[in-house]
């Protein structure tokens, strides 16, 4: 973040950013960057494209401009700049099914629920929607794809550095618990040609899951299962994975979930947590605010390295090691 002399002008920045990010997300959900990633257009000639307000568009743009998203022209015509790269849908590290989503009605409208929670320990998200995530976006199809396609894109950007981190190909199966519609799973089985698969997650979740691992090439090694973690995961693979499962969760339900994974994996399988860490005091922005994320929408926390060891031990696990796979790491437990 660019600082100012002045530590009032740069905290009304900060206070503002959200200003920064509601704009954000509403380039993303007109794909304004797509549009100008074969080159510069106009606010008019974008206006006609996305069915907008032209001179209202221009104003959003020249916003964005100014933070160095767009760059505008003297002619009025408007570029991506390589910041704004970023926001087209088909690059590697995308970010715009992220910015489409988290800008999105119900999860905003959570975030001002902050304040109750900071005063009483509750969840956000259910105290201003009067249901839970998981819940509301059951009954709103069009959030729930939201969330899916922008958790897809984050297992993308994680999913090679997890498969960097680690050795898969010594595993017989792999199961994807809580693993959406497939996207971590896809790439461990196309980066082991001998490794089978089996994906798992809610019905609805997994519903549109096959034709993602047809694209994928790795369907006829994969099975998809729908159903409740909390009331078991498909049984006897020698590997199941996490990725930021656990931190959805408070202790009590993230053991439940760790003690489901413990009675269906084989006796000699191993469970790795994918969890951002907390840091020490001063350190790690992204899981620290990623910690108030999870207080405000599903309810959860992120933890330490010592939290997160020590939910293993009422799941019947143990730990075997912590791993750095780019941001985030591997807790790595097997049965006591």
């Amino acid at each position: 973040m660019q600082s100012d002399s002045n530590p009032s002008i740069t905290m009304r920045h900060l206070i503002d950013g959200y200003q920064v990010s509601q704009a954000i997300h509403v380039a993303a959900r007109l794909g304004i960057a797509d549009l100008l990633a074969d080159g510069g257009r106009s606010a008019d000639r974008l206006a006609t494209e996305t069915g907008t307000h032209a001179p209202t568009l221009y104003r959003l743009l020249r916003a964005l401009a100014s933070i160095e998203v767009l760059r505008e022209g003297n002619d009025g015509v408007f570029e991506l700049t390589p910041l704004g790269q970023a926001l087209r849908s088909d690059v590697e590290g995308s970010i715009a099914d992220w910015a489409a989503f988290v800008g999105s009605p119900g999860y905003w409208q959570a975030w001002s629920g902050l304040l109750h929670s900071v005063r009483t320990g509750e969840n956000a998200f259910q105290h201003i929607h009067g249901a839970d995530v998981w819940s509301y976006r059951t009954n709103r199809p069009e959030e729930s794809a939201l969330f899916d396609r922008a958790m897809t894109a984050l297992s993308r950007r994680s999913s090679a550095a997890l498969i960097a981190a680690y050795d898969f190909g010594r595993f017989r199966t792999v199961v994807d618990v809580g693993g959406g519609t497939g996207a971590l799973l896809a790439a461990i089985l196309g980066a082991h040609p001998g490794l089978k698969g089996i994906l798992f997650d809610q019905p609805h979740v997994v519903a549109a899951a096959g034709a993602f691992m047809e694209r994928a090439g790795v369907a006829d090694r994969c099975r998809i299962v729908g159903g409740s973690f909390f009331e078991g995961v498909p049984e006897a693979a020698d590997a199941y994975v996490l990725r930021a499962v656990i931190h959805d969760w408070e202790d009590v339900d993230a053991v439940r979930i760790l003690t489901a994974v413990r009675k269906a994996m084989a006796a000699d399988g191993r469970v790795l947590m994918l969890e951002r860490i907390v840091a020490p005091p001063n350190e790690g922005r992204d899981a620290k605010f990623s910690d108030l994320n999870m207080l405000v929408a599903p309810g959860g926390r992120e933890r330490t390295r010592e939290e997160l060891e020590a939910l293993l031990g009422p799941a019947g696990l143990q730990a075997a090691g912590v791993i750095d796979a780019g941001g985030f790491a591997i807790v790595e437990a097997l049965a006591r």
